[in-house]
């Protein structure tokens, strides 16, 4: 890189500056990982409808801003309006000496790992405290950060509303109860159950490479909406219920399902039931296709904070722990079976459904006795929960690699996870 020169004038200022911020206390934050590959020089722009997701110049601008971004999916973005009293997010006093190993480096530190990964913003929290609240790249608790595949679990919440209050007869019924425009297709076929589990059958790769099915899937749904698209799936690789083949499209799908039993858009069903109950700060924005659809798989917008609030509720099973004597927001049996491996079956539990994460309904759960669960989104958006220990910790990332199991972000956010358990306890 070629060195920019600068005055002797110019450089009697910089240092007073300096000397300034170090008298007020204050510390020159380092060098945020990439941050010159992410856009640094240009402010960290967003990208336009067709660079914003594989761009990795504008990534960071993007993911923080993709709820405004015009005509992704040739759609909108519906808001979810905040609550009028958000729940409280009082902040410790100090910050937890937190210590995680990555192979043989012990003893590494939320410093550390802010170092090592592109995270954008993190936040932990415990019995309701924050404990550590970092944003890298010039972000700030205003952002609302895109959820990527974070949103699936959303979109589960909402099926198990729909069902306690009798929208949804049975998770057995067909998804062509409720989208009449899929009868005769794969997915119409499905049953609501066997979508939450990623168990549709079908044959769907997502690579992410722009030659994918996932590809093929969102150039028709760009023309033609979510339903249209989601007639198109038609090859089965395996029987419906029998095996973990994660797909998007049974997400999107379930987004179908919800809008024809409520006869509401998602953003219109959850804005009370869920959003405003969990004590939402900051209005939340979900892109829609051209039709009003919700892209159920993705596509979510919010802080960091309310990210946060929502997984203080599911840690504690589905209630919010300043209002303890009000109903589970989400039946208590419908959140064990989403997010408790013991309650799946076989074909889905840990080491079954993949290698390491077994999944639920449209969450993704860890292995060990205790239940601890996951809301993952590609490019290293995260929110886990142990609610045994009332435990939740937000990540937002830019990472180099839309699957985070191919950069070291899935394993070093796993070890800083069990980490930050292990303070409190045993794994």
């Amino acid at each position: 890189m070629q060195n920019v020169p600068t005055s002797p004038r110019l450089s009697r200022i910089l240092l007073s500056l300096a000397v300034l911020a170090l008298g007020a206390g204050c510390t020159l934050a380092p060098p945020a990982p990439d941050d010159w590959k992410l856009g640094r020089a240009e402010g960290y722009p967003a990208g336009t409808a067709r660079t914003w997701f594989t761009d990795e110049s504008v990534r960071v601008g993007s993911f923080s801003a993709q709820g405004e971004i015009p005509g992704i999916a040739n759609g909108r973005a519906n808001t979810l309006a905040p609550a009028a009293k958000p729940m409280p997010l009082p902040v410790a006093k100090a910050e937890p000496a937190y210590r995680w190993q990555a192979g043989a480096e012990q003893g590494l530190s939320v410093d550390d790992y802010l170092s090592r990964q592109r995270v954008m913003g993190l936040l932990i929290v415990k019995d309701g405290v924050v404990q550590v609240e970092r944003y890298q790249y010039g972000r700030t608790p205003a952002h609302r950060f895109t959820s990527m595949s974070m949103a699936k679990s959303i979109a589960s919440l909402g099926v198990g509303m729909a069902l306690a209050e009798g929208k949804i007869a049975s998770l057995d019924d067909k998804t062509v109860k409720y989208v009449p425009s899929l009868k005769g297709t794969l997915i119409g076929g499905t049953s609501i159950r066997h979508l939450l589990r990623m168990a549709s059958g079908a044959r769907f790769t997502e690579e992410y490479d722009g030659r994918d099915d996932s590809a093929r899937f969102n150039g028709v749904m760009i023309r033609g909406g979510l339903e249209k698209a989601l007639a198109t799936v038609g090859n089965r690789e395996a029987p419906a219920g029998t095996k973990f083949s994660y797909a998007s499209v049974n997400t999107h799908a379930l987004g179908a399902v919800l809008k024809g039993a409520t006869g509401m858009t998602l953003s219109q069903y959850l804005e009370p039931r869920l959003w405003q109950a969990i004590g939402a700060e900051t209005s939340a924005l979900w892109r829609t296709d051209r039709t009003g659809l919700e892209m159920a798989g993705g596509h979510f917008n919010a802080t960091l904070r309310d990210y946060a609030r929502l997984g203080i509720v599911l840690a504690n099973d589905g209630k919010r722990p300043d209002q303890p004597d009000q109903p589970p927001l989400v039946p208590l049996r419908y959140l064990l079976d989403a997010t408790d491996w013991h309650r799946v079956p076989p074909a889905f539990r840990p080491g079954k459904a993949t290698p390491y994460h077994g999944y639920g309904y449209q969450f993704w759960l860890f292995p060990g006795e205790r239940r601890r669960f996951a809301l993952l989104g590609v490019y290293g958006q995260m929110i886990f929960v142990d609610p045994q220990a009332k435990l939740v910790m937000v990540q937002v990332s830019a990472n180099e690699t839309p699957k985070a199991g191919r950069t070291s972000l899935a394993r070093e956010a796993d070890a800083f996870w069990r980490g930050v358990v292990r303070h409190y306890g045993a794994w």
